[in-house]
């Protein structure tokens, strides 16, 4: 396969990948382009291999973890101030709507790690070992992650209880 083909058959699913990695439509666009533009000129022998999606995405992990990528994967593009309205909202045609808004925006709070971590087990469907791999670190250190980012989101996401203030 050439790398124009590669190209035309698997940007979109390679742009998704970079979107769940990311949490930020623009950003996985810029790492896809920057990994497709290594990727070129290596395509003599990653075009060889059996399956390249998995080198192309471990290509496109390895992009959002770098250095030159951490203070634009810090910043978050949702804010979090209109988190406790859409969890407080009354009951709604739209409420699904809001949960899932609220999920992604503590996701895309998460440090790069966690959030890498629960992309791959969640999306991916990776095993710790897998995971552990293409992050580079420990079996451990991959379920510490994931557990760290599930407490975060069950802390954040839980539902608070209604406290009513009366006043004589």
């Amino acid at each position: 396969m050439t790398f124009d083909e590669y190209v035309a058959t698997r940007l979109g699913a390679l742009v998704r990948y970079a979107t769940v990695v990311t949490c930020d439509p623009h950003l996985a666009e810029d790492i896809t382009q920057d990994v497709l533009i290594k990727a070129q000129a290596r395509w003599s022998r990653i075009g060889g291999l059996d399956a390249p999606d998995p080198y192309l995405k471990r290509m496109v992990l390895h992009e959002f973890l770098s250095w030159r990528r951490r203070r634009a994967a810090r910043h978050v593009p949702m804010g979090l101030r209109s988190l406790d309205r859409a969890m407080g909202a009354v009951a709604d045609p739209t409420a699904a709507t809001d949960q899932r808004d609220a999920l992604l925006r503590v996701i895309a709070s998460l440090p790069p790690k966690q959030r890498a971590a629960v992309a791959l087990r969640f999306y991916e469907d990776l095993s710790d070992d897998a995971i552990a791999d293409l992050l580079g670190c420990r079996a451990g250190t991959v379920r510490s992650h994931i557990s760290l980012a599930l407490r975060t989101m069950r802390g954040v996401l839980a539902p608070q209880p209604a406290t009513t203030a009366w006043r004589a």
